[in-house]
């Protein structure tokens, strides 16, 4: 167990700040500088949120080098910062009680606000918000400049980018950005890999997933599968053809029909009913077809916490970290990300994962076996489109089962497989937030996704 406590939580040390149009530090953090956080310009008049934690666990001289993981959550316009942290893997729990399974046993965890307009990130105007998976790689590269041009013990450490839902697209783009800046002397780093968890990689691939997959667990009839089948190939139509801001658009379109035929299944679980959420879709959200902006309150509606995540970082995060402008609410630009990426919300980014193969960078994809909006027919439907060398003998080798001895000991909780620098993981009884839903085995996926030296023989 890592053990931060709230009382720790609350002890920020102010280390350097400038003038803008308001007052803001560049940087704060706790007194014994096991926490950071602040904001980058990384645009005139457009702000970047990070969060960066020491693990209690790191060892500094081992033959391994210390990882950090750098979060990257979905939406878009989700915020990692609240959501990945307090609700996922970081060192403490929407009650600010000690999370068991947080991933800082394994790694320094780096959490960004991605892109500017999430959670505590934000513009001056309006014009600034991002339009593209490119330009939001672009800003966060910028962000890691900054980071890792003034704090050179960070450079040891070895970077994996951990992303989420729509968080995979903008890893695979910033990870080749990365690569360029590095190759171009601009930016000091090793990057150690990517990893995908249930990412929105493909969307044509998805959509086409969801009439045969709903059918076969009985939530759609033939009737409304076939009628599935015809919007996902008018999706994929609109795709081939460029036209992307259409294809979101017919994107909606199916997840009404979706909602409608399954009586609301739940894109995230699809064994659940998401008429029984407290965030379920009222009557004018099922007409807007809304469904993915559901996505930063989701796990609120399925914790234990009473704390609503917006409260609390409107309310005691917001006071610990004292930086944010007053003129900034938590969240408050989450739909107008959503709405500027649009046009690019649709587009596919299997060419950036063929590239990173190519490069030898690390490639981890991780899917939860009963996510829908992200299913894992869908995964392994893309994987396959890969043009990479190594994907027939990938296909052919066997599955490692997985298990976590220390929680139910032979149990089958997952499965693995690699194949040079590929590794898929399969993660039972898991939805759309695998570390939520299966804690144990995604602490054990991370620990081998970085080789941390701290790695559990559970």
């Amino acid at each position: 167990m890592v053990k931060t406590s709230s009382a720790r939580l609350l002890l920020p040390l102010l280390l350097c700040c400038f003038l803008l149009s308001v007052k803001i530090c560049v940087a704060t953090g706790t007194a014994d500088g096991s926490e950071q956080w602040g904001y980058v310009e990384v645009r005139p008049k457009a702000h970047l949120f990070w969060w960066r934690y020491r693990s209690p666990q790191r060892i500094e001289n081992g033959s391994t080098p210390w990882p950090t993981v750098l979060w990257l959550q979905g939406g878009p316009g989700a915020s990692g910062v609240g959501i990945g942290n307090f609700q996922e893997i970081g060192p403490l729990d929407a009650d600010l009680k000690p999370r068991k399974s947080t991933w800082l046993q394994k790694a320094d965890l780096l959490f960004v606000d991605n892109p500017v307009g999430t959670g505590f990130s934000y513009v001056e105007d309006e014009s600034l918000f991002v339009r593209t998976d490119v330009e939001a790689a672009v800003d966060l590269t910028t962000l890691l400049k900054k980071l890792y041009g003034e704090n050179e013990s960070w450079r040891n450490s070895p970077l994996f980018i951990v992303a989420e839902s729509y968080g995979g697209k903008y890893a695979v783009t910033v990870a080749l950005t990365i690569v360029e800046a590095i190759k171009a002397g601009e930016l000091k780093l090793k990057l150690g890999g990517v990893a995908l968890g249930d990412s929105w990689i493909s969307p044509e691939d998805f959509v086409f997933s969801w009439g045969p997959l709903l059918r076969d667990v009985s939530r759609l009839d033939i009737k409304d599968a076939d009628k599935s089948n015809i919007i996902a190939e008018r999706i994929r139509q609109e795709i081939e053809k460029g036209q992307f801001l259409d294809a979101t658009n017919s994107w909606s379109d199916l997840e009404g029909l979706i909602i409608s035929g399954s009586n609301k299944v739940d894109f995230y679980n699809f064994l659940l009913d998401s008429a029984d959420d407290p965030i379920s879709l009222t009557a004018v959200q099922q007409s807007e077809k809304l469904t993915m902006k559901a996505y930063p309150t989701y796990l609120s509606s399925k914790a234990s916490s009473s704390v609503d995540i917006s409260s609390l970082m409107n309310g005691v995060i917001r006071e610990k970290l004292k930086i944010i402008p007053k003129t900034v609410s938590w969240g408050n630009q989450s739909d107008d990300v959503f709405n500027s990426l649009s046009s690019d919300f649709m587009r596919p980014r299997i060419r950036e994962v063929d590239e990173l193969l190519s490069l030898g960078i690390n490639v981890t994809i991780y899917n939860g076996q009963v996510d829908l909006i992200c299913a894992t027919k869908g995964t392994e439907a893309w994987v396959q489109k890969l043009k990479w060398e190594g994907l027939k003998d990938f296909n052919s080798i066997d599955r490692t089962p997985l298990y976590c001895t220390t929680e139910e000991p032979g149990v089958t909780k997952g499965f693995l497989k690699s194949y040079k620098n590929l590794h898929f993981y399969w993660i039972l009884k898991a939805g759309h937030f695998v570390p939520v839903d299966q804690p144990c085995l995604s602490l054990k996926m991370i620990a081998g996704i970085t080789q941390s030296p701290a790695v559990s023989s559970s």
